[in-house]
């Protein structure tokens, strides 16, 4: 995007509706009013210089159609009408002029045409544009009418062409959309599901603990105003993108710094507000990771510690190791609960443990999840470094 904020790809952004960006329309004029003075004006020029009174009328009648050719984008249909009356007037005046020739700026409409209206407008078009055909095989035989169906059917043809070319960066442009979508729908599941778990559970601590113990139940009355605020700030980031021209951006100074390996500590710090022993520890250096890997690395420290508050049956304890190498950064979360069997929260573990690989496997690594012999259940991944940006 430039600094005008127009995208590269906006001078063709409205053909998908049939019509042309202003800036495409300009350099359509620009280039097709070029094109028509230089071939068909040169011809009529040398074709006209023996003919000094039909000269002036047919030059009056080149220029006509270089100015109309302004509204061929907006009414390429009238355009088109306009151009093959005035060409074949040309055609009439100076039939030293081929009826190609005299007709080019009516095939520079057809394609125009053909790219930006529908297959049933063009068709008939193309049918209106070989009714001259007679004319050509009588002036040139049948040399002179290949020719001419040639161009009429190649200038058809480009535009159909680029039409066919815009449906389909129109259907990348959808594909990318719907994917961008499902990431996000990712990332409010992530904050949401681990900001409502602790919450609940920190809500629970706080009434058990609301008449022996009222610090306790401040303290976690407070982590739960911070997660519910957290989640709200993550939320507007994650949706800001979709109001109107940017209207609900959030204001730089207001942001806050984005999920990242650099704030596990706060994350951890969340869940130990429930009473859950959380070790954090961190081997090499995080600092420059590309950030979808940080990102990723992050969101499944975050639902692995969801899960074990929500299915790991007596856990009181979680260790979480991140060691950050040369070619990879390798996750580990370990809790000391057992995952109880066919209850329905193993169903939404499942739907966690999904997300996690799925994280993973959009980075190109690996997760593996299972429980531990010795009791307890592992997440660990394996997120490579190089050749993700």
């Amino acid at each position: 995007m430039d600094r005008s904020g127009e995208r590269p790809d906006e001078a063709f952004a409205g053909e998908a509706r049939g019509e042309l960006s202003p800036r495409a329309a300009r350099a359509l004029w620009w280039g097709s009013s070029g094109l028509v003075l230089a071939v068909l004006g040169a011809s009529v020029v040398v074709a006209g210089a023996e003919h000094g009174r039909r000269l002036p009328v047919a030059v009056a009648l080149v220029l006509a159609q270089v100015c109309t050719l302004r509204w061929q984008a907006r009414a390429p249909v009238t355009v088109l009408a306009a151009h093959a009356l005035t060409g074949l007037a040309v055609w009439a005046l100076l039939p030293a002029v081929t009826l190609t020739g005299a007709l080019l700026a009516a095939q520079v409409t057809l394609c125009v045409l053909s790219a930006t209206r529908s297959r049933k407008v063009s068709v008939r078009a193309l049918v209106a544009m070989c009714l001259p055909a007679p004319l050509a095989f009588g002036a040139g035989g049948g040399a002179g009418l290949t020719v001419y169906l040639l161009a009429v059917a190649l200038a058809w043809t480009a535009g159909q062409w680029r039409r066919a070319q815009q449906a389909r960066i129109k259907a990348e442009m959808r594909r990318a959309v719907a994917e961008e979508r499902a990431r996000i729908a990712r990332e409010v599941h992530d904050v949401v599901a681990h900001t409502l778990s602790v919450m609940v559970i920190q809500a629970g601590a706080a009434d058990d603990v609301f008449t022996q113990r009222p610090d306790q139940a401040r303290q976690a009355l407070r982590a739960i105003d911070t997660g519910a605020r957290s989640a709200l700030g993550e939320l507007r980031l994650l949706l800001s993108a979709f109001g109107p021209d940017g209207e609900h951006e959030v204001a730089p100074e207001r942001r806050e710094p984005g999920p990242s390996l650099a704030r596990l500590d706060e994350l951890a710090d969340t869940v130990r507000a429930t009473g859950m022993t959380v070790h954090v520890r961190c081997e090499g250096t995080t600092e420059g990771l590309p950030a979808a890997v940080d990102l990723a690395a992050y969101r499944i420290v975050q639902e692995a510690l969801t899960n074990t508050l929500r299915h790991a049956a007596d856990a009181d304890e979680v260790k979480v190791r991140v060691t950050a190498e040369r070619e990879c950064v390798k996750v580990t979360v370990v809790d000391n609960g057992r995952t109880p069997q066919g209850s329905s929260d193993a169903v939404g573990a499942g739907r966690g443990l999904a997300g996690m690989r799925e994280r993973a496997r959009l980075v190109g690594g690996s997760l593996r999840a299972g429980s531990l012999p010795g009791g307890g259940f592992e997440v660990a991944a394996r997120l490579p470094v190089e050749g993700v940006l």
